[in-house]
């Protein structure tokens, strides 16, 4: 696919495409700890310019942990530049935190993990900028860790007005982001746009964000209260978003209130046994199939090969079948070094015509109106 890059490599990797791990098992060896997306053009360039850590998957031994479910993380992506001429798409994940930010962080504890999609648009100057800066801005903020939302909050600002102070940025360039960061048990969305988290919980889709749409009622009814407008679902009439960073020709001074704001939108959940993966992706995933679509199709695939690269890329190729219009990004993370089980369904005297993904669907939609 193009617009995706890796930094390393190892030999013998599932992430080449050339193994399959034996017996539905991850592959044992390094894996990178941080890898980018960025377009074809800039790869060369890119590699040159950072000096980005490898680390090694994080695993907790039995003795290290206390009783209970932790997580272990990895995580596969995939980027593909579809029908557009050029790639306004970005992200970063990194498996293990506490290596990755050499265990200057006070507080941080393994396992922890970082994850980031940013969807650009009017150019490539603000999700490349967001991508390369938002966990440094995030871990130097003076509420690290101890207030998470405080910390992402404050940079997801920061970063806004660091590309308006910046000369060599198109100012008028700009990206939505969403964000993970999860430790132990604890998994924290920030969201400012439309990309989109969904956990895959026992085969049942949760979404953990909301698409900031400027159609969406909330978003509008803010949108009108500060004095802008909402035409043909646009805010303004030029934006499909109603949160994002960058697009200083929307915004008036730094600091002031704003229709268009990046301020980003939060939620915190604790992982079970029952989360098994957690898929974040771009709108163009998202703009041609349903959460719980992708959910079950992800864990089909992980019972098949366990490879979270793998489901990336499938869950790109099934997009750009069904005609995607868009940039295309997606993660996959797993929490567990096994995959799925199979699921029971219970026999019943009356036949049932009903799939699995229909349960799922139904489920979920009796589940929201609780």
């Amino acid at each position: 696919m193009s617009g995706g890059v890796e930094l390393e490599t190892p030999p013998g990797s599932s992430r080449s495409g050339g193994t399959t791990p034996v017996g539905g098992k991850p592959p044992r060896h390094h894996l990178t700890s941080i890898r980018h997306c960025a377009s074809s053009a800039r790869i060369a360039a890119t590699s040159a310019e950072f000096e980005l850590d490898s680390g090694t998957l994080s695993l907790i031994s039995p003795t290290d942990m206390r009783p209970g479910f932790l997580p272990v993380f990895r995580s596969g992506s995939c980027a593909d530049i579809g029908p557009k001429s050029y790639m306004e798409d970005e992200h970063v994940y990194v498996d293990n935190l506490v290596e990755h930010l050499g265990l200057r962080g006070p507080g941080i504890h393994a396992p922890g993990a970082f994850y980031g999609v940013f969807d650009g648009h009017g150019g490539t100057d603000a999700a490349c900028f967001v991508r390369k800066n938002i966990l440094k801005f995030i871990t130097e903020d003076c509420h690290f860790p101890n207030s998470m939302e405080k910390a992402i909050r404050s940079a997801f600002v920061k970063v806004d007005h660091a590309i308006a102070d910046s000369h060599s940025l198109d100012r008028n360039s700009g990206t939505t982001a969403l964000t993970v960061f999860i430790f132990g048990r604890t998994l924290l969305v920030a969201n400012a746009g439309d990309c989109r988290a969904v956990l895959g919980k026992r085969g049942r889709a949760v979404e953990l964000s909301r698409d900031h749409k400027p159609s969406c009622t909330v978003e509008r009814l803010r949108i009108e209260n500060l004095g802008g407008t909402v035409f043909d679902g646009y805010l303004n009439g030029q934006l499909a978003v109603a949160r994002a960073i960058g697009d200083w020709h929307m915004k008036g001074s730094k600091g002031s209130l704003c229709p268009l704001t990046p301020e980003p939108e939060f939620r915190e959940v604790r992982l079970t046994e029952e989360d098994e993966f957690l898929i974040i992706g771009c709108d163009g995933l998202w703009d041609v199939m349903s959460s719980q679509f992708a959910v079950s199709m992800v864990r089909k695939e992980l019972m098949a090969h366990n490879d979270p690269q793998r489901c990336s890329r499938e869950l790109v190729q099934e997009a750009l079948r069904r005609d995607c219009c868009d940039n295309l990004t997606v993660v996959v993370v797993c929490f567990s070094v096994d995959p799925p089980p199979q699921i029971e369904i219970p026999r019943f005297r009356v036949r049932r015509s009903i799939s699995m993904e229909g349960l799922h669907t139904l489920k979920g939609a009796l589940d929201s109106n609780v």
